[in-house]
């Protein structure tokens, strides 16, 4: 029987324009992208290290869209989100009940679950530890429902007026989504067809809440932060979806 051609990891190529926008937005505003890397002022040279974060994803953006280069850059991409991951446990400790602290974890440990998966990928090993990377990521797509549901104002507002039937509407149905999506990826029911619903609605949140925002605040760093995270989130969850097809 003939060798297959590989399929082609469309997740991964999004993840690294994801990583390129961080590298671009980091090197332009010498800072850490806003809330989602919660590096405290006190720490020493923090400019410094804000330039190498920023040069590093900037880096690991591009090398993962060659196939040679892309296995050492899907790499370099989950250790930069562990990372950023690790900056929240600080939050967490100190304030274990406000469960944006966890939600914020669960954003970049959901990055760099994903970046498990597409180092397997690329690798072409399915293994246990695929199934775990995956499982976990479902978790973390769990936290962002109950995220949804412990701040529904905050939530209801980011949602357009002019989308029927109205703000609350979709802020409880987004929380909903994320629920059934992560509850499906953890069980391993209907997962793929989850992970792409879930990648459309997170292209949804680009497209019509982010998005939008950077045309009205073209200078606000929060906003071009967040256009790049809901980037990163989007190629997550389609790397996810390419781990769920026959290879």
């Amino acid at each position: 029987m003939p060798n297959r051609k590989p399929l082609p990891l469309l997740g991964t190529h999004v993840a690294g324009l994801a990583a390129i926008a961080l590298g671009v937005i980091g090197l332009i505003s010498a800072d850490f992208a806003a809330v989602w890397q919660p590096v405290p002022d006190t720490v020493p040279h923090r400019a410094a290290l804000a330039y190498l974060a920023a040069i590093l994803f900037l880096i690991a953006g591009i090398a993962i869209q060659w196939r040679r280069t892309a296995p050492a850059a899907a790499v370099l991409l989950t250790i930069l989100y562990f990372i950023c991951s690790l900056l929240w446990l600080s939050r967490i400790i100190g304030f274990p009940r406000i469960f944006g602290s966890w939600s914020g974890f669960a954003e970049q440990f959901a990055l760099a679950t994903s970046g498990v998966v597409a180092c397997l990928l690329l690798a072409r090993r399915a293994s246990a530890l695929t199934r775990i990377a995956r499982s976990l990521f479902g978790l973390c797509v769990i936290a962002f429902g109950i995220a949804h549901f412990t701040a529904l104002p905050q939530t209801a507002a980011f949602v357009p007026l002019w989308i029927p039937p109205s703000q609350m509407f979709w802020a409880k149905a987004t929380g909903v989504f994320h629920l059934l999506a992560g509850l499906a990826i953890l069980t391993g029911i209907q997962a793929r067809l989850a992970a792409r619903l879930l990648t459309v609605m997170i292209a949804g949140f680009g497209l019509l809440v982010w998005l939008p925002a950077l045309f009205s605040h073209p200078r606000d760093h929060f906003t071009w932060c967040a256009n790049a995270v809901n980037l990163a989130l989007l190629a997550a969850a389609w790397i996810i979806a390419d781990s769920l097809r026959p290879l």
